[in-house]
């Protein structure tokens, strides 16, 4: 008798047009699917181990410390301190290269970082103290691509608690087993695996120093690649990615990494920010069209495993965590599409601190951020999912240009123009649009390149739905998307 009341109303609602019909955005649409993976792509994930992880936090550990003012300090060993690290880490890279024929160039930035420049980090750096960032850039293979770059980074300085009473204090182990070994881990690793690969375009694998000074290492290779016109399409920065392994943490999660995004760019002018809140824009940011990328590339390359090797990126719609910073925000202030890894769920009591073993019996949790704390198979996934996301984007075409609704004159419909990236390598583009209040692409349209200027129109009022754009190359690579 239900059953049949149900069916009498739904007959007497479409009776009378009150029934809900298909809304024109799906009438019209394709539902987007992930990406086919790449099988050269999958061989170079599979080549990411857990042991490399391993191998690559404990050494960076074995220097004792690595807090940044030690570049300084005369009365250490040559085995310890910051100084020892980043050769370590030069060295690694330039073993990749070569085992890759030559492939990575290393690379170092290193400056002065002086308190009297009035930089608001003065408290961090009371002296003049020399700062070395440690990068490796595997050129691309085209000559017009190679200038598109994506990169990948973490930072390898480390403090303890005894500079929040002295800033200059680099007394006492500062292990930074998590807090950042995990990250320039997942940087290494990314070199390995990727170098075994020859790209159109160009991947840049970073270690940065003096993150916990205020983020003044990456801040000048933000700066400097800004200055000489690096073309940055994308920055994954990778901080506390090591999946802490407290005992009795029931709530860490293992089968999934945040991924932090801003949503208007902080270096968007102010008509930039009031063109953005009028057209809705406030999460199709560069760098939440990069967060995006990392969870296609999660589908594409992880949604398939089995349930004990699923992994997934969890996106957060907000620059950072509560309180706290990354060198992303660097790459952010000087207008780069920048994006942060970062474990589910972080222990405090492994982070910052000085290293204390509590007494035979005692309940005190142990201090320090050491190697005991990281789970390296759980390091190992967080590096696949940055190696699927840059191998991806560095074998894609570059972004549209000019990409543009049609705003003249009142319409149902849409009309978007745009042209193709200066260095081509497009085979077609998609069309994506999404429901307002949806946090992904969910609908394409496949449109075939031409000559010049591309135009599609379609019958979908532009109001109720977000648009995109994207080019994609032969082999199905997908760019990243641009919203006009």
């Amino acid at each position: 008798m239900q059953n049949e009341r149900a069916l009498l109303f739904c007959g007497i609602l479409f009776s009378c047009g009150l029934a809900f019909s298909q809304p024109d955005y799906q009438r019209h649409a394709t539902s987007l699917k992930p990406a086919p993976p790449d099988p050269a792509i999958a061989r170079a994930l599979a080549s990411i181990t857990a042991a490399q992880i391993d191998q690559t936090v404990k050494a960076l550990v074995s220097f004792g410390t690595r807090n940044t003012l030690t570049s300084m300090d005369s009365n250490l060993p040559s085995s310890q301190g910051i100084n020892a690290a980043a050769d370590w880490i030069a060295g690694q890279f330039r073993a990749i290269s070569q085992q890759c024929g030559g492939c990575l160039e290393v690379k170092r930035d290193t400056f002065v970082a002086d308190p009297a420049s009035g930089e608001g980090w003065a408290k961090r750096i009371p002296k003049p103290t020399k700062i070395t960032n440690v990068y490796a850039v595997m050129h691309g293979s085209d000559p017009e691509r190679a200038k598109q770059m994506v990169l990948v980074t973490g930072h390898y300085d480390s403090i303890n608690s005894n500079v929040f009473a002295n800033w200059s204090d680099t007394s006492g182990a500062a292990p930074g087993a998590n807090d950042d070994a995990s990250g320039v881990a997942v940087s290494i690793a990314c070199a390995r695996a990727l170098s075994k690969i020859k790209f159109p375009s160009t991947i840049v694998f970073v270690a940065v120093a003096a993150e916990e000074q205020g983020l003044v290492g990456s801040g000048h290779l933000a700066r400097l690649a800004k200055s000489e016109g690096w073309q940055l399409e994308a920055v994954l920065n990778n901080d506390i990615v090591g999946g802490n392994t407290t005992p009795g943490d029931t709530l860490q999660l293992k089968d999934r990494v945040r991924v932090f995004s801003e949503g208007v760019p902080v270096a968007a002018t102010p008509q930039e920010q009031q063109r953005i809140r009028a057209l809705g824009k406030e999460s199709d940011s560069p760098s939440r069209e990069v967060a995006r990328a990392v969870a296609e590339a999660d589908r594409t390359y992880f949604a398939a495993a089995a349930q004990q090797n699923r992994f997934g990126a969890f996106l957060v719609d907000r620059p950072d965590r509560y309180l706290r910073g990354g060198d992303h925000s660097s790459f952010n202030r000087e207008g780069f599409a920048a994006v942060r890894f970062t474990e589910w769920r972080e222990d405090f009591n492994h982070q910052h601190k000085n290293v204390v073993r509590p007494a035979t019996g005692s309940n005190d949790p142990v201090q320090g951020d050491l190697p005991e704390f990281v789970d390296f198979k759980y390091v190992a996934q967080v590096a696949r999912l940055n190696a699927a996301t840059l191998a991806t984007l560095a074998f894609a075409p570059g972004v549209p240009q000019k990409v543009e609704i049609e705003a003249k004159n009142l319409g149902n419909g849409t009309t978007l123009t745009w042209e193709g990236p200066a260095s081509g390598g497009v085979a077609h583009y998609e069309v994506l649009w999404r429901e307002t209040t949806a946090p992904d692409w969910q609908y394409v349209k496949e449109v075939a390149p031409t000559g010049g200027q591309v135009s599609v129109s379609l019958p979908i009022s532009k109001d109720n739905v977000i648009f995109g754009v994207r080019a994609i190359d032969a082999r199905g690579h997908r760019g990243l998307v641009v919203v006009p």
